[in-house]
């Protein structure tokens, strides 16, 4: 009778116990579930921040790298100098301070400079747009960068005319767009061709010579013939601190790359102290993205325009 009831009890315990447990394990499932769910969430949203966030948050590969050199794992070197090909991610001491500026390069004797487009023609409005990847993955390249300023289909202020572009482009398949903009003809332009490049201060200064491998107008113009080109403006765009994007060229070598935490003045001084012969502006904000060897900054909103590396 006793071992009966005894029996019971252990029964009863362990049940207790299987019940507890079950318990406790779908509480904790949950928990990861919704902690998964979050990152996913967060993930999504920075791949398209808006401006204000780009202001006091780093885009994914910054943040990472910061928390590597907190951790002591990675160091980012300093230089001053420009590098050879590859690509560099250094600190650069300034009269401004110190930025963190991650660069490709590529010699144009091997490689050419191309602009390529999500449409084939003009589009005043819906105009397609692609993510750089797939801009760097349908044209084999090596390297990529968004390319000028555009109107966002997500800003309600480009509403009627979204993810449209004003400034000169000749892209890949010798197609000039914006030829007829007078508006916008006043602006700076990068034409890459054969193993050199060019800037012009004004886009109207530029033909329509198809016999180049791209022309690629947006503003400011940071540096021009080693001097600094941009010092500021009124534009409130341009005087917030962020992520900012750039082309540059010296000699047989072009440039792409981003100068984190900058003003566009500052991006101008880190470029010129590095020694850049020549650099153009290009878009920032929730349009930042940068590829080699994968994405080290973005993959940022769809880009109606991409700056590409590819081998010749």
């Amino acid at each position: 009778m006793y071992f009966k009831k005894g029996f019971a009890g252990i029964v009863f315990l362990v049940l207790v116990l299987l019940i507890t447990s079950a318990i406790v394990i779908s509480y904790y499932a949950g928990t990861k579930r919704q902690a998964a769910q979050d990152a996913v969430s967060a993930s999504v949203a920075a791949t398209n921040p808006t401006e204000e966030e780009l202001l006091t948050v780093p885009q994914d590969e910054e943040n990472r790298q910061e928390q590597d050199n907190v951790l002591g794992t990675i160091s980012v070197p300093t230089s001053n100098s420009l590098p050879g090909n590859g690509y560099s991610r250094q600190k650069v001491v300034t009269d401004r301070g110190t930025f963190t500026v991650s660069i490709a390069a590529a010699d144009l004797n091997s490689a050419r400079v191309i602009a390529d487009t999500a449409s084939s023609s003009n589009c005043g409005n819906d105009c397609s747009v692609m993510a750089l990847k797939d801009y760097v993955s349908r044209n084999g390249a090596f390297a990529g960068i968004n390319g000028p300023y555009f109107c966002p289909a997500t800003y309600a202020s480009c509403s009627g005319k979204k993810n449209s572009f004003d400034t000169l482009i000749m892209n890949k398949n010798k197609v000039y767009f914006n030829s007829d903009n007078n508006v916008y003809s006043t602006i700076p332009a990068a034409i890459f061709y054969g193993n050199t490049s060019r800037f012009v201060n004004q886009s109207l200064e530029w033909g329509r010579d198809t016999g180049v491998d791209s022309v690629i107008a947006n503003y400011p113009l940071l540096v021009r013939d080693g001097n600094l080109n941009f010092t500021g403006s009124g534009d409130g765009k341009l005087n917030g601190k962020g992520n900012r994007s750039f082309i540059g060229g010296k000699d047989n070598y072009a440039y792409i790359g981003v100068v984190s935490k900058a003003t566009v003045a500052d991006a101008a001084v880190v470029l010129k102290t590095m020694g850049m012969k020549n650099a153009l502006n290009l878009d920032s904000g929730g349009s930042t993205a940068l590829w080699f060897s994968g994405y080290k900054f973005g993959p940022g909103r769809g880009l109606p325009i991409a700056i590409l590396f590819v081998r010749k």
